[in-house]
């Protein structure tokens, strides 16, 4: 059925408005491997222990700044890191490499 909507031929198209897309800053890709000195980019909402039943604790287990050794690599770019209050899974993308000795 054709539409019946009245159209004025002297009024000017309606042209989409684009709205600019906010894409998240890009991480660089970063290559962590097992036995590697980390520390966390930014601070975290939670830690999830690496435990065999995983757990959710707070994020002021680990300090800011504080290094940590790569103990495991895990699926869907998990690593599970060793800090000085426990082992913790931590996505790829919220690691840093740091010098082992600090």
């Amino acid at each position: 059925m054709p539409d019946s909507t009245p159209t004025d031929p002297s009024a000017p198209e309606a042209t989409p408005v684009a709205t600019p897309e906010v894409a998240a800053p890009a991480v660089p890709a970063v290559e962590i491997h097992l036995g590697d000195a980390v520390r966390l980019r930014q601070p975290l909402r939670y830690l999830k222990t690496a435990d065999p039943m995983p757990m959710l604790r707070p994020p002021d287990l680990v300090d800011p700044g504080e290094v940590g050794r790569v103990v495991e690599i895990r699926a869907l770019d998990l690593r599970a890191i060793r800090f000085r209050r426990g082992t913790f899974l931590i996505n790829a993308t919220d690691l840093e490499t740091a010098p082992a000795d600090g």
